[in-house]
């Protein structure tokens, strides 16, 4: 996300359009994204580009008020720096507006040792478990449990190609769009 910011307000300078794809973009970033694409220049800022990571957080979204229980596990190569990925901050981020909206409280939970954060991190009050391992690449798992019954929402990545869908619809709406959008659901009208 540092380098993206240098690139952006050049590219904002020159009028270009932008279509960005990194995890990391922080609210101040995001706030001054809008800034710099104020005037001639429009942006497209997404986290995930691949239509089945969006698809998956759409349906968690609609999943998460019927469930008593979630927890995400998110699995990725080693080379990855970022833990948990900002596909699954998203996630949990959505499945706990949707949990408050329903008036759910917090997932039960009667742990009271968890060394080293055996539980994982907890992100919106959700439980997130990060897999680093050699032999994948991008794959996310939303785990739902009631009493008698789970639900598991899967997405899995093999290779950047899984992308180009979502960035050239990207592309092709950016020059449409006034100042910033904000992910691309919108584009794919999910």
């Amino acid at each position: 996300p540092d380098a993206v910011m240098g690139n952006l307000e050049w590219c904002a300078e020159q009028g270009i359009h932008a279509v960005v794809g990194t995890t990391g973009i922080t609210a101040e970033r995001l706030e001054r994204i809008r800034e710099l694409f104020s005037g001639d220049a429009n942006a497209v800022v997404a986290s995930n580009y691949s239509i089945g990571s969006l698809l998956m957080m759409k349906f968690a979204e609609i999943a998460a008020p019927f469930f008593e229980s979630v927890e995400i596990i998110e699995l990725h190569h080693p080379n990855k720096v970022d833990a948990p990925s900002g596909t699954a901050v998203t996630t949990a981020g959505r499945i706990a507006a949707a949990r408050a909206a329903a008036g759910l409280g917090a997932t039960p939970d009667a742990t009271e040792l968890d060394p080293d954060g055996a539980r994982g991190a907890k992100v919106d009050g959700i439980s997130v478990h990060s897999v680093r391992q050699r032999g994948l690449f991008a794959n996310q798992e939303v785990r739902f449990g009631n009493e008698g019954e789970q639900l598991v929402i899967t997405e899995n990545g093999f290779t950047r190609g899984a992308y180009m869908p979502g960035v050239l619809a990207a592309v092709r709406a950016v020059p449409t769009l006034p100042g910033v959008t904000v992910g691309i659901e919108s584009l794919l009208g999910i």
